[in-house]
This record gives C-alpha cells, sequence and structure tokens, in this order.
C-alpha cells in the first residue's frame, strides 16, 4: 500500500490523476486485450509505479527523495523514470512487436517512464483512456436514469461509442439525430455546444447551459 503523507483529500486526488494515467498508458500499449495477447501483463506494476512518478513529479512538485519514499522505489530508478524520453517510447510503442521482444517479461524503467510521460500528457491535454470514460459515462447514464433524468440518461445511452474528447457537433448529429431535449431538437442544442468537449460530464453540463440559456 502507498501512503501519502498528506490530507486525504490530496491522496485521493493523486490516486484519482494516477489511476487516469495509468489506463492511459495501458490504452497507449493497444489495451488490455493486446497485452494479453502478447503475454505481457507482468508490465502493469511497472506501468503503475511509473505513473505515480511522473504525477508525484509534474503534478505535485515532489522531490525525488519524497517519490522514492512514497512509491517504494530507490532514488536512481525514480531518477531513471524522470529521465524516460516520451518519444523513444512512442517510436517503441508503435513497433510493439519488437519491443515485446526486447522487454517480454518486465517493462524497462525508461520505457515505462516514457509511456507514463506520454499518457501524462495526453491525459492533461483532455484525451482520457476510452475504456475509463466509456466506463464513467455508463456509471453516468446509471444515475441518470435512477434520479429520473430521462434527457441526460437518453443522450448518454445515444452517445455511446463517441470518442472524446469531442471536437465539434458532427460526431453528436448521427448519434442523437431526432432526439429531442427538453422540447428541443438535439441537432439545435449540440450546435450551440463549447467545444471542445473532454468527457460524458462536461456533455451534460454544456446541455444543461444551452437549456438554461433557452
Amino acid at each position: 500500500m502507498i501512503v501519502i503523507g498528506s490530507p486525504v483529500t490530496d491522496e485521493k486526488e493523486i490516486e484519482h490523476l494516477v489511476t487516469r494515467v495509468f489506463f492511459k498508458s495501458i490504452e497507449l500499449l493497444g489495451g488490455m486485450s493486446k497485452l494479453a495477447e502478447y503475454r505481457t501483463l507482468t508490465w502493469l506494476p511497472s506501468l503503475a509505479r511509473a505513473s505515480y512518478v511522473i504525477v508525484l513529479k509534474d503534478q505535485y512538485m515532489k522531490t525525488d527523495e519524497e517519490i522514492a519514499e512514497i512509491v517504494g522505489l530507490t532514488k536512481n530508478t525514480v531518477r531513471n523514470i524522470l529521465r524516460a524520453d516520451p518519444e523513444l517510447a512512442l517510436r517503441k510503442i508503435k513497433a510493439l512487436e519488437e519491443l515485446v521482444k526486447e522487454e517480454s517479461k518486465e517493462l524497462r524503467v525508461h520505457t515505462a517512464g516514457g509511456v507514463a510521460k506520454l499518457a501524462y500528457r495526453e491525459v492533461k491535454e483532455g484525451r482520457e483512456a476510452q475504456t475509463l470514460i466509456q466506463y464513467c459515462s455508463t456509471v453516468a447514464e446509471d444515475i441518470a436514469k435512477t434520479l429520473e433524468i430521462p434527457w441526460a440518461y437518453l443522450v448518454l445511452k445515444k452517445s455511446k461509442g463517441v470518442h472524446y474528447p469531442i471536437a465539434d457537433s458532427s460526431s453528436l448529429k448521427d448519434k442523437l439525430q431526432g432526439l429531442s431535449i427538453k422540447g428541443v431538437p438535439a441537432e439545435d442544442v449540440i450546435s450551440k455546444l463549447h467545444y471542445p468537449i473532454k468527457n460524458p460530464a462536461e456533455l451534460l453540463h454544456e446541455i444543461k447551459q444551452v437549456l438554461l440559456n433557452q
């Protein structure tokens, strides 16, 4: 168990961001199915540790010594992760078969660090792992249904499969065609949203704002 010597709220925030980076790291490597196919699920601990290191350094400005103590790594390992070249990792990801041959049992520190850096950058720019987004969308859909918010439930249900961030209204038009949101055609509503939209929660918020201004 990783113990953070800071308030509980900070620990939860760290855990949340690390999880997002970890899921994005897996996605960059082709997803869980690809890792299972290549029998490289043993890479997951290295990706998790690297995700913690990158988040603690770049987001929370922890020192190398603090990170080593928190994550349970040596200072040298932490420094090697932080020195990793994300562009080199990207090239390795594109040649995944070669990467598997080179690092079949355990993902090397430099590679794991590079992948985590790429994932952190993607998450910060709003490109979350699609698996995580679809899960959140399903949870939000269930909540909307339970709270009897019919338009929110229908929007989330019909927009399943949309890739976030949503750059413009074109990808939503086909999904929401024919839907009426509180008496307003969905086509009219989505044309007034502020793009890009990073996730399902932001989509519902934007729609709500448009409805309030009608």
